[in-house]
C-alpha cells in the first residue's frame, strides 16, 4: 500500500493540486494531511481517488476544516492512529515536540507523521520511524526552501519505506 503523507498548505491552492496530482500519478490508495490547511476550501480539492484522513493544524483558524473532511474522509482532530495493511501510524501536527516524542519514544508506532515545521525530515529511534514531509517555504531558519510532500510504502520497512518529493507548484 502507498501512502501519501503532506503537511502545511496554508491555503496554497497551486501547493495543493500540485500534491494531488503527485499522489495520484503514483497511485497511493490513502493521503494523510498532518494539519494546517487553513480554510475549509484548500480541503476540497482532496476529494479524490484515495481514502483521506486529517488533523487540526495549529494555524487551521476555521472549525469548517472539520466538517469539510469528514464529508469525504476522517477528521482525527489534534491527533489520530491509523493502520495500513498492519503498519501502525500515529499523526499528529507536530505543534508540540513533547508529544511527537513521546508517540515516536512510546514504541506503540511503527511510524509518527507530522509537520509544523515545514522542514522535511525523517529519523528512526528503536524502530520506530518519525516523519515529517515538509510544507510550504516559509522564512523561518531551518524551513525548506521548496515544497515538499513524502510517501509511505508499506510494502518495505523503516526509513527505506519514506520518499521525499520536491514539488513546483
Amino acid at each position: 500500500m502507498l501512502v501519501g503523507i503532506v503537511s502545511d498548505t496554508h491555503d496554497d491552492l497551486a501547493a495543493v493540486e500540485a500534491a494531488i496530482d503527485l499522489f495520484e500519478s503514483a497511485g497511493v490508495d490513502a493521503v494523510v494531511h498532518c494539519g494546517d490547511f487553513v480554510a475549509p476550501f484548500s480541503v476540497t480539492p482532496f476529494d479524490a481517488g484515495f481514502d483521506f484522513h486529517a488533523v487540526r493544524g495549529n494555524n487551521d483558524g476555521e472549525w469548517a476544516v472539520e466538517s469539510t473532511v469528514n464529508a469525504f474522509g476522517t477528521y482525527h482532530g489534534e491527533a489520530g492512529t491509523l493502520s495500513f495493511d498492519g503498519v501502525d501510524v500515529a499523526v499528529t501536527h507536530g505543534t508540540s515536540e513533547v508529544v511527537v516524542d513521546a508517540l515516536v519514544d512510546c514504541g506503540d508506532y511503527d511510524y509518527v507523521l507530522h509537520g509544523h515545521t515545514h522542514a522535511h525530515e525523517v529519523e528512526e529511534r528503536d524502530g520506530t520511524v518519525r516523519v515529517n514531509p515538509g510544507g510550504l517555504p516559509i522564512p523561518v531558519a531551518g524551513a525548506d526552501d521548496d515544497f515538499r510532500v513524502a510517501t509511505l510504502d508499506t510494502t518495505e520497512s523503516g526509513v527505506a519505506a519514506v520518499t521525499h518529493h520536491r514539488l513546483d507548484r
